[in-house]
């Protein structure tokens, strides 16, 4: 099989890097993310039988370096991240994701994952140069690549059928994201934008991978 010009990585499928331990010296436009970070200015819309549900929220957005990962010759340098939103002044879940922030600074290629507890993960994956200070990731329903798949009571009600994620760095240390999921509904004539925003603020530092500890 021939491989592309652009292909950083040859013949050789098979040997491994040798990466650096220090994972938050290597993350790219992650590297403002990592830490513990509170927002309470989350606004989010969805849809809802009557049309569209909008809620405040707040969140504590937990991002913490993981050691450096590889497969064959592509080196990922990541973030492990759970995000807990509820609503001003409860204590019951709204939403809960789980995940990671991966960056390959050999293709400058930035990847999400997420996956959420109604039965849903997503891969999305945009590209960045190591000091953006603003990236997107995007994914869509049926690739094979940055895809989305859905249980069959989502898949069928409420299909995701595109999803991105646009990050901003912002000068003051803060961090925000603006996030879109395009919601397939039935009897609806158009796909519904399911929409969140939130600014946050660290609360506390990253702790090193194990490596590098």
């Amino acid at each position: 099989m021939e491989r592309a010009a652009n292909d950083p990585f040859g013949d050789d499928i098979y040997t491994e890097p040798d990466p650096d331990p220090d994972t938050l010296a290597n993350l790219g436009p992650l590297t403002p993310m990592a830490g513990i970070w509170e927002g309470a200015a989350g606004a989010d819309e969805h849809p809802e039988s009557y049309g569209v549900g909008r809620d405040a929220f707040d969140e504590r957005f937990e991002l913490e370096p993981i050691d450096a990962q590889t497969n064959g010759p592509q080196l990922f340098y990541g973030l492990r991240y759970h995000t807990h939103i509820t609503k001003p002044g409860e204590v019951e879940t709204l939403h809960d994701q789980v995940g990671y922030w991966l960056w390959e600074p050999a293709t400058g290629t930035v990847t999400l994952t997420l996956g959420i507890p109604r039965g849903q993960v997503r891969m999305a994956g945009g590209q960045a140069e190591p000091d953006a200070t603003e990236f997107e990731v995007r994914a869509a329903v049926g690739s094979e690549v940055y895809g989305i798949l859905s249980n069959p009571f989502l898949d069928k009600n409420f299909r995701t059928l595109s999803y991105r994620m646009h990050v901003s760095i912002n000068y003051d240390g803060t961090w925000s994201y603006e996030e879109e999921g395009m919601l397939s509904i039935p009897g609806q004539g158009e796909p519904f934008p399911h929409t969140d925003r939130n600014t946050l603020t660290r609360v506390a530092p990253p702790v090193p991978n194990p490596l590098a500890r």
